[in-house]
């Protein structure tokens, strides 16, 4: 089908598939970007939780806290303010923790919005190409007098290769999108779901010591 077309001649006469060439560029990079990102932050170290929970129960808030430190998922962060603030207040301890939770949040959303700005906006990028080919194609077809099958046939199909390449460009940023919103979640909920179960045991091991004295 697009054998005969050529595509070089395309990307030179359109602007428009100019501008979707780098977004899509820009779309590809951030997505590796966040893939990495999110690759290496959504595993909890199961040997190092336990390390910290051990630590915390022996009154070592310190180097529980400095352990934390070393987790790469958004519970290290969160689980080391929650240690820093333990003697504090039960609200100051809930407000660090939001804080440090909101603090993750930005994080894993960084890069994000462009990818769903892609997903919504590479469609409509590629429509303006198309109607831009489409008045290039009516304009030819005026200047050299010919309304042919096969002019009208070329000037189409260049107009719409941009609409075609504007969908390439969106449907993997919305699923991507998409995906990263679902893991962002998942791992926020992960983070403060494993604050507060180690908030609880501390709590319950200081007052069975307490009751034990």
């Amino acid at each position: 089908m697009f054998e005969n077309f050529d595509w070089i001649q395309a990307m030179r006469t359109s602007p428009v598939m100019l501008i979707i060439l780098a977004c899509s560029v820009v779309t590809f990079g951030l997505a590796i970007e966040r893939l990495l990102y999110y690759g290496r932050r959504s595993h909890i170290s199961q040997r190092t939780l336990h390390q910290v929970m051990e630590r915390a129960r022996k009154g070592e808030l310190k180097e529980a806290a400095s352990a934390c430190g070393h987790i790469k998922h958004p519970f290290g962060p969160v689980a080391a303010e929650m240690l820093n603030t333990l003697h504090s207040t039960p609200d100051h301890q809930e407000e660090r923790m939001s804080i440090a939770l909101s603090e993750q949040r930005l994080l894993l959303e960084r890069n994000l919005g462009f990818l769903g700005t892609m997903g919504n906006t590479a469609p409509l990028i590629g429509l303006l190409g198309t109607v831009w080919g489409i008045m290039r194609a009516f304009h030819d077809m005026a200047r050299t007098g010919s309304a042919g099958p096969s002019v009208v046939a070329a000037g189409v199909a260049e107009a719409l290769f941009t609409t075609a390449a504007g969908l390439v460009v969106a449907v993997p940023a919305v699923m991507l999108y998409n995906h990263f919103l679902r893991n962002m979640g998942v791992i926020l909920t992960e983070a403060e779901n494993q604050t507060r179960r180690l908030r609880h045991t501390l709590e319950d091991h200081h007052g069975s010591s307490r009751k034990a004295a």
